[in-house]
């Protein structure tokens, strides 16, 4: 395994203050071009030929007061999906070992709330402190917390905090109506001020502009500190939901967004998150090029499918790709 080592070159292109018009001329460069900006920065922070694999379960399906215009799971959206109350612990254990066994090294927990209850979060840390004991790293997403919850989290040694922006400021109340784009920068500021890590990212082909795109990514790299991981989901189109039947997205924009992503979070993991069950080896293969180096993998990525694990593997043998834990930047 590569070892950390100092570069104070490399930390000073760390930067906050991005702006519009660097980022839409980021997207818009040559294609070759770009990759081979993205990788060179790649190749600067991480090992290029490895991934860091990660499975998500989902411990609470269904019933979500939210009305987020791309889920199945909000309350308001007749999807035909099964609400499930909360799993039991013993049932979460078992998923987790499971995804152990099959090379993830994070494994990652999503309840459909907007807040839960104190109560709730017992149950979560409960959940944390036994996949912890088996030497996996832990994420969960549960809605908004407050200053409570989130120091409880991190009492469990909850290793990631995931919340999305989703999009760009401009174009959220589009999506979103039952939340602000300012409550999750405020959720997003508790979790770092609890002392966790940030997993954040955003969603592309929800009708966006490119402005729109840009200002996403604008958004997660002018945050105080980057997230640590970066999830970039491509939308999954459920019907009974909004966003059902929006434009599909170019696959080589996508690509693009990727690639900008890491230019601008140079030691961030960039994930391939929701939407990988419909791109094609080629375009995975891309992505990497570009800077991916993080992947969601298993049969479902909380309520959609998700390229099953033994196909994964394949892929990455065919690109000489290892599955690796470790998130050390060069």
């Amino acid at each position: 395994m590569m070892q950390a080592q100092a570069n104070p070159v490399i930390n000073s292109a760390i930067r906050n203050d991005w702006q519009l018009d660097e980022v839409r001329a980021l997207l818009a460069m040559p294609f070759n071009d770009l990759l081979f900006k993205a990788q060179t920065v790649h190749r600067e922070n991480f090992d290029p030929n490895q991934v860091q694999v990660s499975s998500l379960l989902s411990i609470k399906t269904g019933s979500c007061a939210e009305d987020c215009g791309y889920c199945p799971q909000s309350a308001r959206f007749n999807t035909d999906l099964e609400p499930e109350s909360l799993l039991p612990l013993q049932e979460v254990l078992d998923a987790a070992a499971k995804a152990k066994s099959e090379g993830a090294s994070r494994f990652c927990m999503g309840a459909a709330w907007r807040s839960p209850k104190d109560r709730d979060i017992d149950r979560v840390v409960d959940m944390i402190k036994g996949i912890k004991s088996m030497g996996m790293e832990t994420c969960v997403t549960l809605g908004m917390l407050t200053d409570e919850q989130t120091a409880r989290l991190k009492e469990a040694e909850l290793d990631y905090y995931n919340h999305n922006l989703d999009t760009s400021e401009d174009f959220y109340s589009e999506v979103i109506t039952t939340r602000t784009y300012q409550d999750r920068l405020d959720t997003l500021e508790r979790v770092r001020n609890a002392g966790l890590n940030v997993c954040c990212g955003g969603i592309l082909g929800m009708g966006e502009s490119d402005n729109d795109r840009a200002n996403m990514l604008i958004g997660l790299a002018n945050l105080p500190k980057h997230p640590e991981s970066v999830p970039i989901n491509m939308l999954v189109q459920v019907e009974g939901t909004p966003l059902y039947g929006a434009d599909e997205i170019d696959p080589l924009v996508f690509i693009r967004c990727v690639a900008v992503a890491r230019i601008m979070m140079p030691t961030s993991r960039v994930r391939l998150s929701a939407g990988r069950d419909e791109m094609s080896d080629e375009m995975q293969a891309l992505c990497f090029l570009a800077g991916a180096n993080s992947v969601f993998y298993g049969e479902k990525l909380l309520t959609t499918d998700n390229p099953v694990a033994e196909h994964d593997k394949k892929l990455f043998q065919r690109l000489g790709i290892q599955m690796g834990g470790s998130t050390t930047v060069l």
